[in-house]
C-alpha cells in the first residue's frame, strides 16, 4: 500500500508540470502502443501460430460484428436464436503483428467461451463453445489463404467453459465445461480417444449450479506426466491414463474462489533444466479471483473487492503447502502471461465484481510484473497503465518479438459502444521493461545447428550477437498458448541446459558473437512434442524468439 501511495503522490506532483500520460511513462516501467483502433471483432480468444500470425475470434451469436465477409465467404449458421440463416459478418480474423494487417475468417458454429491448443504439427485445434458449437472441433492450419475447418461432432459431450492441455503423446485433453464432470481427448485417432472419462473432482468443487466458480479449470502438465487440475479453491494431481487422483493438495488459504465466474488466473512457473535435470521441481502460481458469493452480489448491484492474494505451490514436493503473498492491486479477470525472461506479467481485469455480463467495476489499468526469483518484498512491480479498460472477454498473448498483444473486452450481451464499459475492438501491445531503449542492444540469434527440428535430449548449438559483454546468459523455450477468460492454456517456459562452447561452469560472454552448446529437453513430459519459441536472455534482455520444433524419433 505504501508503494502504491508513493507512486500516486509522485504522479500528482509530476502532473502539475507536464501531461499525466507522460508522467506515467517517467514513473512506471513498460510502455503501451495502440496497434489497431479496430479489427472489427472483439478478441475473446487468441492463439499464436508458428508463422507468427495470431488467430483471434469472438463468439458468433452476438449479432453483427464491425467486419463483413466477402459474399463467397458468408457462413450458413444454425443458432437457436436465428435458426438457419446466412451470416456475412466476420467473427474471426488472422492478425499479422509485423505489419498490423488482418484478414477476415469464416466460422459458422458458435465459439462462445471455448478452448484450444496448438497441435504438435502447428495446427490450432479448437474445441467446444455454445449452442451449435457445443460439440464442434475446429482446425486452423498456418498457411497463406487457410480458413477454419469445422468438425461437427468432434466431441462426445457439450463443452462450454472447458480447458485444454497438450499431453506428452501429442494428444490434447479437454477437461470439464458447464455441468460436464468428465474429460476426453482430441483428435479422435484411437479407440481410447472415443471414450468419456468421469472426473468427480469437478462436481465436488462446484459452488452453485448457477455460480460454479470452477469453470475453465487451470490445467498444468507436471514433469511426471500427470495433470495438475485446479478448480475453485483446491487442486489435485491427476493420472488421466488410469483415471485416478494421485495427490490431493491442501485447500488454497483465504476463502477465495479462483475460477469462472470468480475468475483469477494461474501459470506454471519456469521449469529449470540447467544441470541436465531429469526430474526438476515444478511450481504453480495462482493469483486473484474473488469471494464465492461475489457474482451473486454483483448481479444485485453490490461489487465486492477482488482478491490481492497469490499462492505458490511446489507440486513435486511430498507434502507441499501454499506459500501466500499479495499483489499490489486487487484483481479479478487478470491474465497471467509468462515472459521469455521467466517473469510473469499480470494484466487486464477489474478491482471489483466478477466475470459475467456488466458485473465488474473499477478496471485495473496497471499491469504488474511478478519476478518469482526475487526476494519476497520486491517480487511485484507496478507497470505503466493503459488507457483502455480490459474487462470480461479480454485477452493477452506473448508475441515472438517479446511484446504482449492485448485485445478484447466485451462485458455486454451484444456489441455495444455506448454503455459504461463498451465493446472493445482495438488491439494494443504492451512493451515489458526489457524492451525499453538502452545502450545494450537485444541479443540476436544468428544460428541454430544442426537446425530448428529437434529431438529429445539432442545436443545442439546456438550462436548469437551482442554489442556488450553480458554477465548472465540463459536460454529459454516457450510454448505458445491459447488464451481466453484469463487463462493461457498450455503456457510453459523451460530454462534449457546450456554452456558456452569451450568453457565450463556458468555462461559468461564476450562482446560480439557468442556460441553456446546445450541440450533439448530430455523427454516429452518436460516438453510435449510441438513448436516452441527459443530465446537467448542476456542480463534480463531477451532476443527475438526463433521457432523450433521438438519431435519424437
Amino acid at each position: 500500500m505504501e508503494a502504491k501511495t508513493s507512486v500516486f503522490l509522485a504522479l500528482a506532483i509530476c502532473s502539475l508540470f507536464i501531461d499525466l500520460a507522460q508522467c506515467s511513462q517517467l514513473i512506471y516501467q513498460g510502455k503501451w502502443k495502440l496497434l489497431k483502433r479496430s479489427i472489427g471483432v472483439s478478441a475473446m480468444h487468441m492463439a499464436l501460430l508458428p508463422n507468427d500470425k495470431v488467430i483471434i475470434f469472438d463468439r458468433t451469436d452476438a449479432g453483427p460484428s464491425n467486419l463483413t465477409l466477402p459474399q463467397e465467404k458468408c457462413a450458413r449458421v444454425h443458432h437457436q436464436s436465428t435458426h438457419e440463416a446466412t451470416d456475412c459478418y466476420a467473427h474471426s480474423v488472422e492478425f499479422n503483428p509485423a505489419n498490423r494487417d488482418f484478414r477476415p475468417l469464416t466460422i459458422s458454429t458458435d465459439t462462445w467461451c471455448s478452448s484450444g491448443a496448438l497441435s504438435q504439427d502447428g495446427v490450432l485445434i479448437q474445441s467446444g463453445g455454445y449452442d451449435d458449437g457445443y460439440k464442434v472441433v475446429r482446425y486452423f492450419k498456418p498457411c497463406l489463404d487457410c480458413d477454419w475447418i469445422e468438425e461437427q461432432n468432434g466431441l462426445i459431450v457439450p463443452r462450454w467453459y472447458a480447458s485444454n492441455q497438450v499431453l506428452p503423446d501429442g494428444r490434447i485433453i479437454v477437461v470439464g465445461g458447464r455441468f460436464q464432470f468428465n474429460y476426453e481427448f482430441i483428435p479422435k485417432t484411437s479407440t481410447n480417444d472415443k471414450k468419456l472419462y468421469q472426473l468427480p473432482f469437478l462436481e465436488e468443487t462446484m459452488h452453485l449450479p448457477k455460480v460454479p466458480n470452477n469453470l475453465y479449470p487451470f490445467l498444468h502438465l507436471s514433469t511426471d506426466g500427470n495433470l495438475f487440475i485446479f478448480a475453485n479453491d483446491r487442486a489435485v494431481l491427476f493420472d488421466y491414463v488410469h483415471n485416478k487422483v494421485v495427490t490431493k493438495f491442501p485447500v488454497m488459504p483465504g476463502g477465495v474462489s479462483r475460477n469462472y465466474p470468480s475468475t483469477g488466473s494461474s501459470a506454471l512457473l519456469p521449469i529449470s533444466l540447467v544441470g541436465n535435470k531429469s526430474s526438476p521441481s515444478v511450481e504453480v502460481l495462482v493469483c486473484g479471483g474473488t469471494f464465492p458469493d461475489s457474482n451473486v452480489k454483483a448481479n444485485a448491484g453490490i461489487y465486492m473487492p477482488a482478491s490481492k492474494s497469490c499462492g505458490r505451490l511446489i507440486i513435486t514436493e511430498k507434502n507441499p503447502n501454499w506459500e501466500m503473498e499479495e499483489m499490489p492491486i486487487n484483481r479479478v479477470m487478470g491474465d497471467m502471461i509468462l515472459l521469455p525472461t521467466g517473469d510473469v506479467l499480470i494484466i487486464n481485469g477489474a478491482a471489483c465484481g466478477t466475470a459475467g455480463w456488466a458485473v465488474a467495476r473499477e478496471p485495473v489499468l496497471n499491469p504488474v510484473l511478478f519476478k518469482p526469483n526475487h526476494e519476497k518484498t520486491g517480487r511485484f512491480e507496478l507497470m505503466s497503465p493503459t488507457t483502455i479498460p480490459r474487462l470480461y472477454h479480454s485477452t493477452a498473448h506473448l508475441l515472438s518479438d517479446g511484446r504482449v498483444l492485448v485485445g478484447g473486452s466485451n462485458p455486454n450481451v451484444n456489441y455495444n459502444f455506448t454503455t459504461l464499459y463498451p465493446t472493445e475492438l482495438s488491439l494494443e501491445a504492451f512493451y515489458p521493461p526489457y524492451l525499453s531503449t538502452s545502450s545494450r542492444s537485444r541479443p540476436s540469434i544468428g544460428s541454430i545447428k544442426p537446425g530448428v527440428d529437434l529431438t529429445y535430449l539432442q545436443k545442439f548449438y546456438l550462436g548469437f550477437k551482442t554489442n556488450y559483454v553480458p554477465e548472465k546468459i540463459y536460454v529459454t523455450m516457450v510454448a505458445p498458448s491459447f488464451t481466453t477468460h484469463s487463462f493461457a492454456m498450455n503456457q510453459r517456459v523451460l530454462v534449457l541446459d546450456f554452456s558456452q562452447v569451450g568453457k565450463n561452469g556458468n555462461i559468461s560472454g564476450s562482446k560480439g558473437y557468442i556460441n553456446l552448446e546445450g541440450f533439448a529437453p530430455a523427454r516429452p513430459e518436460l516438453a510435449p512434442p510441438g513448436y516452441y519459441l527459443l530465446f537467448v536472455v542476456c542480463d534480463g534482455i531477451p532476443s527475438r524468439g526463433m521457432w523450433v520444433r521438438i519431435k519424437k524419433l
